[in-house]
């Protein structure tokens, strides 16, 4: 609980507003050392969310993690792990390179994130994984975000580049997924599709690979075969996200996945707000939320309704968590850690 405490507390403090971060940002040069005149860094940053099948095997995740430190231009600002999910969250940061009509042409986020693809499929075999959070994939899902300066464009340009070289040069079927997507298409509807949401092994947990070899949906990029070793990957771009989970004490994982239900926008509870009911660990289940728009439907209306469904199912709630910092401290961060590197 003390992890929880902590990002309570972080975002429960003011932070200072977004547009005095992009003010201080704009007077630093993040731009690689080049005399091509031609080549602009219009102060741009991209955020990009690796989830990773594997939180036990710290041996992999040191493996994975050194191959990023190689990049002294892309910055881990944070690291999410969760042993019960048996699942791992990276939280990176580049700048963007324009050319001189302003269009994106370069982010050293593209090859760092490819590296630490690498790596993880060197380390990790999905037919060996369990846990008790859904996947269909070693590299699960890769989620780009704007920040700074960038547009949903180009974090939709680089969703598109890393898919295509993860589909040709590890042979890994992708679907891309909201603004990376020809139409937009959502990235809970393609999970559904893939039958992501079910569990397949002891009523509750993930383990190995069950689905079909040969995908019943045609991916973006990559073949219609599926490594039973690596799986499939999630690539996407989409808006900023909150993630907040919140504890259930019961192990009752229906009456979770009820709560949850009656709380998603799909269940016809609040609206923007994604849910699974999960087990957590011998004594506990989870609510864990995606709230699509954190500023119209935010965490304390997801706390208050868990609550109240909590209460009629007779279980008690614990105060949720978020398992990232804000946009504003993630920008801060990466100034810091960026300005530390190069001194």
């Amino acid at each position: 609980m003390i992890y929880k405490s902590a990002f309570l507390l972080i975002h429960s403090q003011e932070t200072k507003a977004q547009q005095q971060y992009i003010t201080e940002f704009k007077g630093m040069d993040f731009s690689p050392n080049s005399k091509n005149k031609n080549i602009t860094n219009q102060s741009s940053l991209l955020c990009c969310k690796l989830y990773i099948s594997e939180s036990r095997n710290l041996s992999a995740l040191d493996s994975i993690e050194q191959t990023a430190r190689r990049d002294t231009e892309t910055v881990i600002v944070n690291k999410f792990e969760d042993r019960a999910y048996n699942r791992v969250r990276y939280t990176l940061v580049s700048y963007v390179v324009h050319d001189s009509t302003g269009t994106a042409i370069y982010s050293p986020l593209h090859q760092c994130v490819l590296a630490m693809v690498e790596a993880a499929y060197a380390a990790i075999n999905l037919e060996l994984h369990s846990g008790a959070h859904p996947r269909l994939g070693v590299v699960d899902d890769i989620v780009f975000h704007p920040l700074a300066r960038a547009s949903l464009d180009e974090a939709a340009w680089l969703a598109k580049a890393v898919a295509a070289d993860i589909g040709s040069r590890f042979q890994v079927p992708a679907f891309l997924y909201a603004a990376a997507h020809p139409t937009g298409k959502a990235l809970d509807t393609i999970r559904r599709e893939l039958n992501y949401y079910r569990p397949n092994f002891m009523g509750n947990q993930w383990a190995g690979w069950t689905t079909a070899e040969t995908l019943p949906e045609r991916p973006n990029e990559g073949p219609n075969q599926v490594s039973r070793a690596r799986g499939i990957a999630m690539i996407g771009a989409r808006p900023w996200v909150a993630l907040y989970n919140i504890p259930i004490m019961s192990t009752d994982v229906s009456a979770a996945r009820r709560i949850a239900r009656m709380v998603s926008a799909r269940g016809g509870g609040l609206p923007t707000v994604q849910t699974l009911g999960l087990v957590h660990g011998e004594d506990s289940t989870e609510i864990a939320c995606m709230l699509l728009e954190p500023n119209q439907v935010g965490a304390d209306r997801v706390q208050s309704r868990v609550e109240m469904l909590a209460a009629e199912e007779g279980l008690d709630v614990e105060k949720g968590y978020f398992t990232d910092f804000s946009p504003e401290m993630i920008v801060e961060k990466y100034m810091n850690l960026i300005s530390t590197n190069r001194d």
